[in-house]
């Protein structure tokens, strides 16, 4: 079987501990596909969820995977096990505010400014 052909199980946890999937993918496979399908079947009930690739990190074995990258390019040694499911961890980056905008807070103590003269 060459290597675009191969199929790949996966399962993305996430940082609660659940998980999405196990679901197939090839080999040929694009991280910014992993993430399109992460945002798709992302639970509906969790906050925070995801709104683009970009808020999504994949990290296999160690390692931050590239967007630009195959899943065939990205694999570890344990994914050559056969009949076995690859865990790939899933941490949402909050997008960073544009420039000039502020974050709005109701935390009095956030507000606060304080000087200490020693």
């Amino acid at each position: 079987m060459s290597k675009t052909q191969e199929q790949l199980d996966i399962k993305f946890r996430l940082t609660d501990g659940s998980d999405i999937g196990p679901k197939s993918f090839t080999a040929a496979t694009s991280v910014t596909t992993l993430k399109e399908a992460v945002i798709a079947q992302w639970p509906k009930e969790k906050d925070n969820g995801p709104r683009t690739v970009k808020d999504v990190k994949i990290i296999s074995a160690g390692r931050i995977l590239e967007n630009n990258r195959t899943l065939g390019e990205c694999r570890s040694p344990m994914c050559d096990i056969p009949g076995s499911v690859t865990t790939m961890h899933v941490v949402v980056q909050a997008p960073l505010l544009e420039k000039g905008e502020k974050k709005a807070s109701n935390d009095p103590k956030q507000n606060r400014c304080l000087c200490v003269i020693l």
